[in-house]
C-alpha cells in the first residue's frame, strides 16, 4: 500500500493551510488514501520534512501550500535523489496565493480535485531547474520558474499585501512596482550561442507556463520538454510598462519589440551596472546578485497530476 505524506505549512494562503486541513483529512479518508500529516515549523523545514518522508519510506510527499511550500518540498526531494539516498513522488494541494508549479504541472487548483489526483495516483515525470550564483554558492532547485529583476520586486510587495491574495494582490504589487523600480540594471544574457547586452527590466526562466497567478510568462511551456522557455523585456519607460502588463496577462507579449523570447538548456546572467534582484518559484533568491546561472535537469521527479484524458 502506498504511504502519503502530507507536508502542511501553517502561513500558507493566509493561514487558509490550517483551516483546510480537516477538509483535506476527510477527503482522503473518504477515497481511502493511507497518510500522515506534519507541520513546518520555519523556513525550509520543508525540505527537511521532505527528507525524512524518503527515508522513512514514504512514496508519495504531498506539498500542502502555495509555491513555496512546493519548491521546498521539490528540494527535500532533488537533495534525497542526488545524494542516493531514496526517491519518492511528489504531491501538491493548493492552498497558496499563485499556486503556478501547480498550474504548470498539471495539478488541479481546488483541494477536491486535488484529493482526487492523489487517490488516482496518475504520475508524469517532470524536469527541475537548478539555479546558482555568486549570492547563492549552495545553489536551489526550482520546478516553475526563476524571474531576475522586475517580478522579483513584485513578489516582494505582494507579500506585504496582507489583504489581497492570488492574482489580485500580484497585479496591485506589479502596479505599484512600476513606480519602484524603474531603472533596470545593464545585463550581458547569455544562452547557447548567443549573447544579449541590454538594460533588462526583467528576465524569466521558465519550466512551467505561469507566474503570479496570472502571468503568463511562457504560455507554450511544456514541464518536461527538457528546455527553459526565456522571456526577456528590456528597460522601457513607464507606459509601455503599464501597456505590457496585459500583453503578460494573456501570453501575447512576445510581439512587442522590447520582449525577447527563446528557449535553452542553460543561462547566464550578469549584472554589469547594478544588481540582480530575483525569485525561484517566489521565493527570493537574492537582492543584490551579480550573476545567476541556471540549467534544466531533464526528467527528474514524478508528480502526481490529472490524467491526459483529463488534460485533454
Amino acid at each position: 500500500m502506498k504511504r502519503y505524506r502530507l507536508i502542511v505549512n501553517p502561513a500558507a494562503g493566509g493561514g487558509r493551510a490550517v483551516r483546510a486541513v480537516p477538509i483535506i483529512e476527510r477527503m482522503l479518508r473518504e477515497r481511502d488514501v493511507p497518510f500522515d500529516l506534519v507541520r513546518t515549523e520555519r523556513p525550509m523545514h520543508a525540505a527537511q520534512l521532505a527528507r525524512q518522508a524518503v527515508d522513512e519510506g514514504c512514496e508519495v510527499v504531498v506539498a500542502v501550500g502555495g509555491d513555496g511550500t512546493s519548491n521546498e518540498v521539490l528540494n527535500g526531494l532533488m537533495q534525497t535523489k542526488r545524494a542516493g539516498e531514496g526517491t519518492a513522488a511528489m504531491g501538491v494541494l493548493c492552498v497558496g496565493r499563485g499556486n503556478d508549479f501547480a498550474f504548470g504541472a498539471g495539478v488541479p487548483h481546488t483541494l477536491e480535485a486535488g484529493c482526487e489526483v492523489l487517490a488516482e495516483g496518475h504520475r508524469r515525470i517532470i524536469d527541475i531547474g537548478r539555479v546558482d550564483g555568486d549570492s547563492l554558492p549552495a545553489g536551489r532547485f526550482f520546478g516553475n520558474g526563476v524571474g531576475i529583476g522586475f517580478d522579483t520586486i513584485v513578489g516582494l510587495e505582494a507579500a506585504k499585501l496582507k489583504h489581497l491574495r492570488g492574482f489580485p494582490g500580484y497585479f496591485v504589487a506589479a502596479l505599484k512596482t512600476i513606480f519602484l523600480y524603474y531603472r533596470a540594471p545593464r545585463t550581458r544574457i547569455e544562452y547557447d550561442e548567443r549573447a544579449i547586452d541590454q538594460r533588462s527590466l526583467m528576465v524569466s526562466i521558465m519550466n512551467g507556463r505561469r507566474m503570479g497567478g496570472g502571468f503568463m510568462m511562457a504560455p507554450e511551456a511544456r514541464i518536461d520538454d527538457g528546455r527553459f522557455d526565456l522571456c526577456i523585456a528590456s528597460q522601457v519607460g513607464r507606459l509601455r510598462i503599464f501597456a505590457l502588463i496585459p500583453r503578460f496577462m494573456n501570453g501575447t507579449q512576445a510581439s512587442r519589440p522590447s520582449v525577447t523570447t527563446g528557449r535553452t538548456e542553460r543561462i547566464t546572467v550578469t549584472a554589469i551596472e547594478g544588481v540582480l534582484p530575483a525569485h525561484a518559484d517566489g521565493e527570493t533568491l537574492c537582492t543584490e546578485g551579480k550573476q545567476l546561472t541556471a540549467e534544466v535537469l531533464p526528467r527528474q521527479i514524478e508528480i502526481l497530476c490529472r490524467s491526459p484524458e483529463v488534460n485533454g
